[in-house]
């Protein structure tokens, strides 16, 4: 989706001509993964995070198109709405120091941000939902100026035939209302955590990655409020959901296979089966003609990014070499940087450890049980209790002390991270969990102390982030 297009609107032949260039991309896609086309380099890391746009009362503002003025176009990004933006930051190869890399990284850009922002009179916040965020913020009116938002919105309700989204939400509280558009997808900023991988073990990455969506979601859960209403642990997860609710061909919005989606099953033999669904199963929804020959697989990109799995497998050409990323998309934005690079020490270790386990992790484990797990770890938080691998029944917070830990720290070995890296932030995900003090924890503890009031958790939220410190440290 980060991808332009020159208009929004598009008729019948549109659609019938990116068909057929989906189709010649996708079995010339099929013939590389025959071929064994892909790069298999060390595994190699990269992030993309979210974050909002405030102004001097901690509300929304929408200057995202002055920033990215002062931005270059490969720092930074828009997105739906003009109250957010996207930091894009360079890959880095796992290995020795990496980890430490990509936090000075990510405050550089953060820094950078804040600065620009600074002169167009606004300030920044890293936070998965924004707590003072009002629905009727949500209008069009605010939707970033570029076609590809117009087009997608035009398209997703055309799907639906004209039926609203409904949004119904059972936390603590319990939220429901009706939209005519997707502006609420803006509500959500993440923190996403990419890894290139070699084709020869892909399917097991994006298996590992699937299984471990729940611990990975409870640890890093930061998004307990939305309008004022207290509702999941990672409130992200049914927004996103619900806020685009479209699936696959023929009664679109009822279907089994929706776009946005845990997934529908592991992967068997190669990441080519995510393709091969996504042009069987997913109608396009933005038709444009890049007018590029079918070895950029631009058509066949773009309509991978308008189906949004939680863990998405990607296709890249560099240099005019095809390589294979996942991306893991369950983390939310914040709450410090600390933090967030914390989350991808854990999945990082995780996934390579499983991906290479010599039991398959994807056989002790039904994928509809990894399924539920996720949606349980996404409402309750470390206290969800999980059926893991082998059938064994247990609570995410001893999951992640007693086990989880300990596989982060063999999968960053085996990656070559240096032994100080892997005890300092896997360290904050031990003390995190020891505490309970998770960003969502942290939020709920101080609405009980001072009251729900947004304005003043979201001031005491942003001092706290600004210090720098991890957020099991923080105090009310």
């Amino acid at each position: 989706m980060g991808q332009e297009i020159p208009h929004s609107s598009f008729g019948e032949e549109d659609f019938r001509h990116y068909q057929k260039m989906l189709e010649d991309e996708s079995a010339l896609l099929k013939q590389w993964f025959d071929e064994q086309r892909f790069e298999c380099a060390h595994p190699v890391a990269g992030c993309e995070l979210e974050a909002w746009l405030i102004d001097d009362r901690g509300m929304p503002a929408p200057v995202n198109v002055e920033c990215l003025e002062a931005l270059d176009e490969e720092q930074a990004s828009p997105e739906l709405s003009q109250y957010n933006i996207e930091l894009n930051f360079p890959p880095l190869e796992l290995r020795q120091h990496a980890l430490s890399d990509m936090l000075r990284a990510l405050q550089a850009g953060w820094d950078n941000l804040c600065a620009v922002a600074n002169q167009n009179n606004a300030g920044c916040v890293c936070c998965g939902i924004l707590p003072t965020l009002q629905d009727k913020q949500l209008s069009p009116d605010f939707m970033s100026p570029l076609n590809r938002y117009y087009a997608l919105n035009e398209q997703v309700l055309a799907m639906r035939g004209g039926e609203p989204l409904h949004i119904d939400i059972f936390g603590r509280e319990h939220l429901s209302l009706d939209r005519h558009d997707v502006m609420l997808e803006s509500a959500t900023t993440s923190f996403q955590v990419h890894m290139q991988v070699p084709q020869d073990h892909a399917a097991r990455y994006l298996n590992a990655s699937m299984i471990l969506s729940a611990p990975l979601v409870a640890v890093s859960a930061n998004s307990p409020y939305l309008f004022g209403y207290d509702l999941w642990d990672e409130t992200r997860i049914p927004v996103f959901e619900q806020s685009v609710a479209s699936g696959g061909f023929s009664h679109a919005s009822h279907g089994p296979l929706k776009r946005i989606t845990f997934g529908n099953d592991y992967v068997r033999e190669s990441l080519w089966e995510c393709f091969e669904e996504n042009l069987q199963h997913y109608p396009v929804l933005l038709p444009h003609d890049f007018g590029k020959p079918a070895t950029d697989m631009a058509h066949l990109q773009l309509h991978n990014g308008t189906i949004w799995r939680w863990n998405r497998p990607l296709i890249n050409i560099s240099g005019g070499v095809p390589h294979l990323r996942i991306e893991q998309r369950v983390i939310p934005a914040g709450p410090s940087m600390i933090d967030m690079v914390a989350n991808m020490a854990f999945y990082y270790g995780l996934v390579e450890a499983l991906a290479h386990q010599d039991k398959v992790p994807e056989m002790l484990l039904e994928f509809a049980l990894a399924r539920d797990n996720f949606y349980k770890a996404a409402k309750q938080g470390l206290g969800a209790h999980v059926q893991w691998l082998g059938g064994e029944h247990i609570a995410l917070d001893k999951l992640v002390l007693e086990q989880l830990l300990e596989l982060a720290w063999q999968g960053l070995e085996r990656l070559g991270i240096d032994a100080d890296e892997i005890r300092r932030y896997l360290g904050v995900i031990e003390q995190r969990v020891e505490s309970g003090q998770t960003g969502a924890g942290w939020q709920r503890e101080f609405v009980a102390r001072h009251g729900n009031d947004m304005h003043q958790l979201l001031s005491a939220y942003r001092e706290r982030q600004y210090g720098g410190l991890p957020v099991h440290e923080w105090d009310y």
